[in-house]
């Protein structure tokens, strides 16, 4: 028998509607385009926004990877119970505590180059918080341009490497990005290796150099394409050269 769908708390989905409503006012859309790129019903996101019914994981999860940002965020007053393993991530991401990757969490505008246009940037936004549940960083991305293409999945920070790597696992498909601890600053650098959309279901494995800059770092980040005329272009531009010059990360020529 297939297992039923879990629901939220009358808190959780309370939370969850008032940060659906603030995206909608924000970005101007209707929920008729919202629900349609959840592929929910109107009437079942009218209902789940009104209180008429909880919301459920499946539909949080859908209404999540259409917004691009994380909606299940517990409420300050909320005193939750420590994990069994005692806040300590998994064997597999390090066994790292909070304590020792607080440093890391919180929101970047995150540059690499574009895979679509020569010599543009692309830019959007990344968050990275501790997941109470998994015991463990997660990251989304959200904001950007291509948000069919919008990740989230798991942090490893182990120590023998020193590195921080944001694993996308869908269906055995990955995608990995290693950049180092952040810099006094709080920047972190390194290379993201993916797969290129090409014609049709073409796809190709591709690197780049990549760089997380502290949202707080940057006053007025342009995000999505950015091309050379735009005001943060060579600021991104540097971050990218840093990457590579310092060197964070070494791309060797071919044989």
């Amino acid at each position: 028998m297939p297992t039923p769908d879990k629901q939220l708390s009358a808190e959780q989905s309370q939370q969850v509607a008032e940060t659906i409503r603030e995206e909608i006012a924000r970005r101007r859309i209707s929920r008729q385009a919202l629900a349609e790129q959840a592929k929910l019903s109107l009437s079942t996101l009218e209902k789940v926004l009104g209180g008429r019914r909880p919301f459920t994981l499946a539909t949080t999860v859908r209404l999540e990877q259409a917004l691009g940002v994380s909606l299940r965020k517990l409420p300050e007053t909320i005193t939750v119970a420590a994990p069994a393993n005692g806040g300590i991530a998994p064997d597999s991401l390090g066994s790292y505590s909070r304590r020792a990757v607080a440093r890391i969490e919180g929101t970047y505008i995150t540059v690499r180059p574009s895979f679509g246009e020569q010599g543009a940037l692309y830019a959007y936004r990344t968050e990275i918080a501790w997941d109470e549940a998994a015991s463990s960083l997660g990251f989304r991305e959200g904001e950007r341009q291509d948000s069919d293409y919008t990740q989230y999945g798991e942090v490893a920070v182990p120590n023998e490497s020193g590195f921080v790597y944001l694993v996308t696992n869908r269906h055995g498909q990955h995608r990995v990005i290693t950049v180092s601890r952040p810099r006094n600053s709080g920047e972190m650098y390194g290379i993201i290796t993916t797969l290129l959309a090409g014609r049709g279901s073409l796809l190709t494995p591709v690197a780049a150099p990549i760089a997380f800059l502290p949202v707080k770092n940057v006053p007025k980040p342009s995000l999505g394409r950015v091309s050379a005329d735009d005001a943060n272009y060579a600021a991104y531009r540097e971050h990218l050269r840093r990457t590579i010059d310092e060197p964070f990360a070494i791309f060797l020529p071919g044989s």
